[in-house]
């Protein structure tokens, strides 16, 4: 196939069946297995499939997170289709689990990339008319709770948290949580500013936009493998979402000219290349995880950055190695970016709402109470510890530091000055309201004495 071909060329492609199909269908059937992360799943798939076309592994991939993204939705157009088709051949409704390849013509129908017509010709079981306008349906649903999970194809225990917390706000966080996220990257101030970045990319014809909320952030809008990019080879970029951004800087207002920072739970080292690149190179930053792989690269990263004041340290589970137990009470900044649901990235992340369970916050919330008492040993009177997920839940947010508060009578909270969030004592960025990944941060001071 071309590369010129139209998604709906694709997709006609697609709904008639061959090789495309089968490879579409095959990695849904996988996905659903474990839930396991979709972009390692296509990345996997697309070094052994080499004879997929870039326009073609586009569409595989949007299609597969279509149908992680929308299941219920999905689900719910076809039983309404199914439902149609039997009162219209007088027979009793009746119910059976959805084919996956109804749950691929019902994508493609509800996305407007086939008609109903031609879904039909396919399936016959279904009224595809009826399919087409769930929607309409849907939104007649009186129950807020259930309502959006359907229109937003959520777990009902998520979507029923949601109403609970946001209220009003919570039909528009939950639809904007089942879009895709933008591209957006961080000009790595070690190398030039955010305008320099642009006028690079422009140079190899890749449209942008400067971020709102924060002076490094990038939206890419050209579609391209910022990874394949000359600016991103030589350490100009990082890809990085510009709430994960404004979480990096927190760590550097009110900081000493040289501080020593520790990124407790460092990961890949998103953030410990923005404090870094915040700092200049001035002053020690100690970025510590359990995961030795990921660690590994962040010293790839790091040495493509150009970032020399950062250390790499593993930790095992149940102790502090010498180099990070040295530290304690003597670290002007502690940076946690607790490990949590990952609530706030389901744009990226979507398979994540079907892999947790209700229960399981309760257990995240344990870990980040336990994170924070060690961050708390660590940090120096009069030194700050920001506390950060990538959740928009109460119970891993507000109702983990008031646990930490009421447990520390050492800890104080410190206001956040950032006029344009308007942040107060913690602050939340959201997609409905941000147009970024779903964060929260909470940032808290270690009285002397």
């Amino acid at each position: 196939m071309s590369d010129a071909f139209s998604d709906k060329q694709l997709a006609s492609t697609v709904a008639d069946g061959g090789r495309l199909r089968a490879l579409v269908l095959e990695l849904w059937q996988r996905t659903r297995m474990d839930w396991g992360f979709v972009t390692d799943r296509l990345s996997t798939t697309f070094r052994k499939e080499t004879w997929i076309g870039s326009h073609e592994r586009r569409f595989v991939g949007e299609t597969l997170f279509g149908l992680v993204r929308h299941l219920r939705r999905i689900d719910a157009a076809l039983a309404r289709g199914r439902s149609f088709q039997l009162s219209a051949r007088g027979r009793a409704d009746g119910t059976r689990p959805p084919k996956d390849l109804e749950r691929l013509l019902a994508l493609l129908v509800l996305e407007k990339l086939i008609e109903p017509a031609r879904a039909a010709r396919l399936e016959r079981d279904l009224d595809w008319n009826a399919v087409a306008t769930i929607d309409d349906a849907i939104s007649t649903e009186r129950k807020p709770a259930t309502r959006i999970a359907l229109l937003a194809s959520f777990p009902d225990w998520l979507a029923e948290r949601l109403v609970a917390e946001w209220g009003d706000q919570a039909e528009a966080l939950a639809l904007a949580l089942n879009q895709r996220a933008p591209m957006t990257v961080r000009a790595n101030l070690l190398v030039g500013d955010r305008a320099a970045l642009a006028a690079e990319l422009a140079t190899a014809k890749l449209a942008t936009t400067p971020g709102t909320w924060c002076d490094t952030a990038l939206h890419v809008e050209s579609r391209t493998n910022i990874f394949a990019l000359e600016a991103f080879k030589r350490g100009a970029l990082e890809a990085q979402d510009e709430g994960s951004q404004l979480l990096a800087d927190l760590a550097i207002d009110g900081a000493p000219a040289k501080p020593l920072v520790i990124d407790l739970c460092a990961g890949a080292g998103g953030k410990t290349l923005a404090i870094a690149a915040r700092l200049g190179n001035r002053g020690r930053i100690l970025a510590s995880d359990v995961d030795d792989k990921k660690l590994e690269e962040l010293r790839r990263r790091g040495r493509r950055a150009q970032v020399s004041n950062a250390q790499a340290i593993h930790l095992e589970e149940g102790r502090w190695p010498p180099a990070l137990d040295a530290q304690r009470g003597k670290a002007d900044v502690v940076f946690v970016d607790a490990p949590c649901s990952g609530l706030g990235a389901l744009r990226r992340n979507p398979e994540a709402r079907w892999r947790l369970r209700e229960a399981d916050l309760a257990m995240f919330a344990a870990k980040q109470r336990e994170i924070l008492d060690g961050a708390y040993h660590l940090c120096a009177p009069g030194g700050r510890i920001i506390y950060a997920t990538c959740t928009l839940l109460r119970v891993e947010n507000q109702d983990v530091i008031e646990g930490v508060l009421a447990a520390r009578p050492e800890l104080r909270t410190v206001a956040i000055a950032n006029e344009k969030l308007a942040a107060g004592d913690s602050f939340t960025v959201a997609p409905h309201t941000h147009g970024t990944d779903g964060f929260f941060a909470h940032v808290l001071t270690r009285t002397a004495g």
